[in-house]
């Protein structure tokens, strides 16, 4: 990462800080305070040096400044844990922002441009990479304010008690932050590179976590997991090597901040000996003045150990900002547009389609020209080899990819349309039932309005009232993370009487009885036939000895629609389905 990169993303890390800006500001002054109750605290601690060791007062008449001194213990003690706590509320603010921008900007793109990376690369950035800019936000952030102030206020207190310790604190201050930005940039880097092996260590691990049962079939079990070791070791040596430059970040802090605390004392220690006669203004280096500012003098250095300390946080926020910034920012070739046309349909959707082509998000066409009258109420049933185009159209229909030429929604351009009043009309079922954390009951109705005679009657039509006696709480179970309570039939059950429990205008099919048992298939299809007759359907299937009732069969091959028509006319005409249909044939055979 060059350095106007690393500059860049530092910018861009101060421009979020927007969204906790009170707890931030609140950080600031809170530090402030504890600075300043630190040189009353010195101040106090010196002053009673002074009047027991040189002016030989009674301890009775110091109660009060001993008192003063125990109360300024007790305020710091206060004021740093609320001072830990506004952090906290700091990072959290803006990384709740920061996440919730994310789910916002991957709602918009879409589940077909999400599939163009692992699921683990995701959990990485939600996760791991927006996790590591808390400490950033909570303490250096603040710090580097604080890192200015504090040591500007404490040379408001020494230099008119002794310019010669406080030049000497002036000038090699600005040292320390200079070499510790070398150290840094180096450190920034290490750590992007070390969030990319993360990202890329993740996404692998999960693949092969999700795809065990498949290599374990074709024998590649030892070799994924040698694989998978030989990741972690290259992750763990880059992580070592990121904690190397901290530890040189921090070695380069304190070797000078000592040197400077050496330096001052060996003045006073000079001065006492009547060796040196200079910085006092002419009055003489007292007992009070000379405790003070060795006092202050760490004091002066810790807000820099501190920005030291926290360096490293805001090594790991840049490096995890890289890829954080570029997705946020990136914009895709073709991308669906979000328009604010708002929608509502009070019958079946009608489609036309003229000289369409459906494009991937870096804008390669996927599939097309075609054109196509789809009519209100109408059953398509869409079939085709794999890799056709099919898919592709059923996103383009979502809104998730863009497209080029006419798709119109009862004479309205699909493009032009709310996505979000869009798929308010739109009911889908995909292949694999995706089941939130919620009971059985919640995942049919989620956000309709309760009716029911209709849920009774779905629970019936989708066949769930065959396993619902098994299940432990009936209709109020839980299915568990991504429904492993449920078999993958009764999981896809649900699915479709969520699906159709919704009213909508347009049904759309994504092989809802792939990978389902004969019985299963049965309670699916049976269900998803009764409501296709009462809406607008578009289906995909690769089963098309079961489509004979279907209205009308649109064939794919090549990303083109090169067939339409009944069972009967395509079964009984030479071309892509009657091919199809002789292979499904001998298959079954």
């Amino acid at each position: 990462m060059d350095k106007s990169r690393q500059q860049h993303l530092t910018r861009w890390l101060r421009q979020q800080r927007h969204f906790a800006g009170r707890w931030l500001r609140l950080n600031t002054l809170l530090g402030m305070a504890s600075a300043l109750l630190i040189i009353a605290q010195a101040g106090l601690l010196a002053s009673l040096l002074q009047s027991l060791i040189v002016d030989q007062q009674p301890r009775e008449s110091l109660t009060v400044s001993i008192l003063l001194l125990l109360l300024c213990f007790v305020l710091r003690a206060q004021i740093n844990y609320a001072r830990e706590l506004t952090g906290y509320r700091a990072g959290q603010a803006i990384r709740q922002a920061l996440r919730q921008q994310v789910l916002d900007r991957l709602s918009d793109l879409g589940p077909a441009w999400i599939q163009g990376k692992p699921a683990g690369s995701w959990a990485t950035l939600l996760l791991e990479q927006i996790e590591e800019m808390q400490e950033y936000y909570a303490r250096y952030l603040p710090q580097m304010t604080l890192a200015v102030l504090i040591p500007c206020c404490i040379l408001l207190t020494i230099f008119p008690l002794n310019w010669t310790a406080g030049l000497i604190l002036f000038a090699t201050a600005p040292l320390i932050p200079l070499f510790m930005a070398l150290v840094g940039m180096g450190a920034a880097e290490a750590n992007r590179r070390n969030f990319l092996v993360l990202a890329r260590l993740s996404g692998n691990f999960l693949d092969r976590l999700r795809g065990r049962e498949t290599l374990r079939l074709f024998h590649r079990g030892a070799a994924e997991q040698e694989a998978v070791a030989a990741a972690t070791t290259d992750f763990r040596q880059r992580t070592m090597e990121v904690l190397r430059l901290a530890f040189l970040s921090s070695a380069v802090l304190e070797f000078f901040a000592s040197l400077a605390i050496a330096v001052v004392a060996v003045y006073f220690g000079f001065s006492y000996l009547g060796e040196l006669h200079f910085g006092d203004y002419g009055q003489g280096v007292t007992l009070f003045a000379g405790f003070l500012v060795l006092i202050l003098a760490p004091e002066f250095f810790q807000p820099l150990r501190d920005l030291g300390a926290f360096y490293h946080a805001k090594a790991q926020a840049v490096g995890g900002a890289d890829a954080l910034e570029a997705f946020m920012q990136a914009t895709p070739a073709t991308a669906p547009q979000e328009s604010q046309l708002p929608f509502t349909a009070d019958r079946s959707i009608a489609l036309t389609a003229e000289d369409l082509r459906v494009c991937a998000p870096d804008g390669q066409v996927l599939c097309g020209p075609f054109s196509f009258t789809l009519a209100p109420g109408e059953q398509i049933a869409l079939v085709g080899q794999s890799g056709a185009g099919k898919t592709a159209l059923m996103n383009a229909l979502l809104g998730f990819l863009p497209y080029q030429g006419s798709l119109k929604a009862n004479g309205v351009e699909l493009r032009d349309i709310r996505r979000s009043d869009w798929h308010q009309q739109l009911s889908w079922v995909g292949q694999n039932p995706q089941l939130p954390a919620a009971t059985l009951r919640d995942n049919i109705v989620m956000n309709a309005a309760w009716d029911d005679k209709r849920f009774a009657a779905l629970l019936e039509s989708c066949g769930i009232n065959e396993f619902l006696p098994r299940l432990p709480q009936g209709i109020d179970t839980l299915p568990g993370d991504g429904g492993n309570q449920l078999s993958v039939g009764q999981a896809q059950r649900v699915a479709v009487a969520r699906a159709l429990y919704k009213s909508s205008h347009f049904l759309l099919l994504d092989e809802p009885a792939a990978s389902l048992d004969a019985l299963s298939e049965r309670h699916v299809m049976l269900a998803l036939n009764q409501a296709a007759a009462r809406q607008t359907t578009l289906m995909i299937t690769h089963q098309i000895d079961t489509l004979s009732h279907w209205q009308t069969l649109w064939v794919m091959e090549a990303g083109k629609l090169v067939q339409q028509g009944n069972w009967q006319q395509l079964s009984q005409q030479p071309g892509a389905f009657s091919e199809m249909l002789k292979h499904r044939q001998q298959e079954i055979r």
